[in-house]
């Protein structure tokens, strides 16, 4: 019986699996018309399962060769000359091609060849009168390495040399990584790998590669085929559709968070609920769970200040106003998987899970934010979630008390910037344990955030507002009213920051009727 997997190379024979045709099918153009291309995602986004799928693809079809390898596991030492790098790439190649073509396999290998040169002239002979296509995993693992860009000018010239007419070359080179080649150069920059050699190949070695353009997340009706597969095999009654949407709502279609949402469900429950509350119960168990995905995020915002720093103002400032798809730390951040760039809605973050797990880093790393979460006594928690409900405007009220002790003149600034997190981390103590809570933040006012809250089997919106005036406080109605009929709620509710000098600090709380419709809110 076929199983969800989210550890390495997925297999159709063994595993439930988004059907992907369409994506193979727009990559295997790009083969056919002999690109270079590096497909850089993110991690766990099924680099490793694509460039299997293309191998066998590629093997079902007499047109073509195909060599795929893996610098994982390598080790550094194939990577300190010229001479290891080339008896261990030329091992691999034989070793790839042994089960489909021993006789050519063994052509492969020459213990004369030391260096790039001769291997150039290797490959082209080997490369005439067949169209050979390369396939190389785990890129990530030789970027710090000066003989690897060496090995990509090579390319680079066979590629060039080729087209000229002047030489063989592979066919098609494909590489998989995180890290795009010219992300790799700058790797190689600030590890100050500044030898005449590396100084030459950091003049773009790959400026030669197509970009990659597939979109290798999966929508909702990709993500229906798996789910299909499944109840074909299992028979739950599931509505595949709802479920699809679910899912691709809280993953963005991010492929690791899709396929651990359904492995939970079918491992790790005793009921399979394949339902929408089963989807929000499978969120909040994997959302804060220990994995390497998430231990690789936290890495890199850990390590590079300039990312902790976007990613924390496009999450909890909102400040989306000075981002540009432009910006090399927006590109970095793409690269990582955190963001999203969108054509039409600009930079968001990439799916609500990561919102989730970003939000509760930035809370548990941000000073104030634990000054805030202690003061959320175990007394208010009885009161706010007694008889397993939460009591959303206790909540609000008790939140503006505990906000007005913080005020001060002397704060004002501070608060302004940092208001919206301290209100989460007041949130988290409280929703933690039998809910959870993502942040939605519309790109139509850059002032405003949306907090959505599942708790058991209810659901709550807080907008969450900057006071601009009494024109934009109406808007704020409008919209938070208009998303609350999108989720068919009665009841919404509104979190107003009001930093006017002149203002009462007082806060204010009421219950506010607009059209059958009740919004609480609250101006602190």
């Amino acid at each position: 019986m076929k199983k969800f997997n989210v550890t390495g190379l997925c297999v159709p024979d063994k595993h439930y699996m988004v059907n992907t045709e369409k994506k193979i099918s727009v990559i295997m153009d790009f083969i056919r018309d002999g690109k270079y291309f590096t497909i850089n995602r993110a991690r766990q986004f099924g680099k490793t399962t694509t460039l299997y799928l293309i191998e066998q693809c590629l093997k079902k079809s007499n047109d073509y060769v195909c060599i795929r390898l893996s610098f994982e596991g390598a080790g550094f030492s194939m990577f300190e000359t010229a001479d290891l790098f080339c008896r261990e790439f030329l091992m691999q190649a034989s070793e790839a091609l042994m089960s489909s073509d021993p006789a050519f396999a063994h052509l492969w290998l020459d213990d004369a060849i030391n260096d790039f040169a001769p291997l150039s002239r290797h490959i082209s002979r080997l490369c005439k009168d067949r169209k050979i296509v390369l396939l190389i995993d785990e890129v990530d693992q030789a970027s710090n390495f000066n003989v690897f860009l060496q090995f990509l000018g090579m390319l680079r010239n066979q590629y060039l040399n080729r087209n000229a007419g002047s030489s063989n070359a592979f066919h098609s080179v494909i590489l998989a990584s995180v890290y795009d080649i010219k992300n790799i150069k700058l790797k190689l920059s600030s590890n100050e790998l500044h030898t005449h050699h590396a100084a030459n190949q950091l003049n773009s070695p790959w400026n030669i590669a197509s970009k990659f353009t597939v979109d290798m997340f999966f929508n909702a009706d990709e993500i229906s085929t798996m789910l299909t597969e499944y109840e074909n095999d299992h028979h739950t009654g599931m509505e595949i559709s709802a479920i699809s949407e679910e899912i691709f709502r809280y993953t963005g279609g991010y492929p690791y968070l899709v396929s651990r949402i359904c492995q939970y469900i079918d491992e790790e429950t005793d009921t399979k609920e394949w339902t929408v509350p089963g989807i929000q119960k499978a969120v909040k168990a994997i959302a804060f769970e220990k994995s390497v995905l998430y231990d690789d995020i936290f890495k890199n915002l850990e390590k590079n200040q300039a990312i902790y720093d976007f990613m924390y103002a496009l999450l909890i400032i909102g400040d989306k106003k000075r981002f540009s798809i432009f910006d090399p730390v927006a590109e970095w951040c793409g690269m990582f998987g955190f963001i999203y760039i969108d054509s039409s809605d600009g930079i968001i973050v990439s799916n609500k899970i990561f919102e989730m797990i970003l939000t509760d880093y930035f809370i548990s790393k941000e000073n104030s934010a634990s000054f805030a979460a202690r003061q959320v006594y175990s007394g208010i928690y009885e009161k706010i979630t007694g008889d397993g409900r939460f009591n959303m405007e206790l909540c609000l009220r008790k939140f503006a008390e505990h906000y007005a002790e913080m005020y001060t003149p002397e704060s004002n600034s501070f608060l302004e910037t940092h208001g919206r997190l301290i209100f989460l981390s007041f949130l988290k103590p409280l929703v933690n344990g039998n809910g959870f809570y993502h942040i939605e933040s519309p790109f139509t006012d850059l002032r405003r955030m949306d907090v959505i809250i599942d708790y058991g089997r209810e659901q709550f919106i807080i907008e969450l507002k900057l006071w601009k005036g009494e024109k934009a406080q109406d808007k704020a109605y409008t919209q938070l009213l208009n998303y609350m009929e999108s989720k068919s709620l009665r009841k919404g509710y509104l979190l107003v920051f009001d930093f006017r000098k002149e203002k009462n600090k007082k806060p204010k709380c009421e219950w506010i009727n607009i059209d059958g419709r009740e919004i609480f809110e609250v101006i602190i």
